[in-house]
């Protein structure tokens, strides 16, 4: 068994773990990290295929983008986060160990490991990147498909934008066509008023009457 079997054995048992760990964890933030950890391991089963762009978008897009905004939704609900912070050291060997793991994953990737000499290649280095190769497929052979997906992802987005929208009564809604068709006139009431009269002095009160 050669180095890269070794690790490709490594990040599929990691990536099993993790996975099983997202649909059992009771805590929603707990099970996004694992979802993160699942990610990274797929990222790394994808540069041992020698497709480091799309191991970078996953990384770029899922972990990066996605799972942030889950991160902000899961934050977002009623979760004691002061009850998590208790066993912050308790459990912080383990996630220095997932760490470490993690870290030398991408070194021994990144680094390389070169077959011996004599040997032939398990894979030929292609001529062009294979972004390049992807990049033609997608827009050649694939282009129509390329174009559904876009369009149904569009037509999911609205869609979510629509069931979601909601008029609300509290809102102070002001139309932006009649506030450019708005005069002086409607906006000022001048109201005549009489004019301010001195107060009237009030009247003598009467003298005592005097005592017989």
């Amino acid at each position: 068994m050669n180095v890269t079997t070794g690790l490709f054995y490594v990040f599929s048992t990691v990536l099993l773990f993790a996975a099983f760990r997202v649909i059992t964890a009771r805590n929603p933030v707990q099970a996004v990290l694992f979802l993160v950890l699942t990610f990274f391991q797929a990222a790394m089963i994808w540069m041992l295929l020698k497709a480091e762009f799309l191991s970078i978008v996953l990384v770029l897009v899922y972990v990066g983008a996605v799972m942030v905004l889950f991160l902000f939704v899961v934050m977002m609900m009623d979760v004691n986060v002061e009850s998590l912070r208790h066993g912050f050291w308790k459990h912080f060997p383990f996630a220095a160990v997932v760490g470490v793991v993690i870290a030398l994953e991408m070194a021994g990737v990144t680094m390389g490991f070169h077959t011996p000499e004599g040997t032939a290649p398990l894979v030929s280095e292609p001529a062009v990147s294979n972004t390049k190769e992807l990049g033609k497929v997608l827009f050649t052979q694939y282009v129509y498909p390329l174009e559904v997906a876009a369009a149904i992802l569009l037509v999911a987005m609205i869609a979510a934008i629509a069931l979601t929208l909601r008029a609300r009564k509290d809102s102070k809604h002001v139309s932006a066509g009649v506030q450019v068709r708005a005069k002086a006139k409607d906006r000022m009431v001048v109201l005549k008023m009489e004019a301010t009269k001195p107060a009237a002095e009030p009247a003598p009160e009467a003298a005592p009457e005097a005592k017989a």
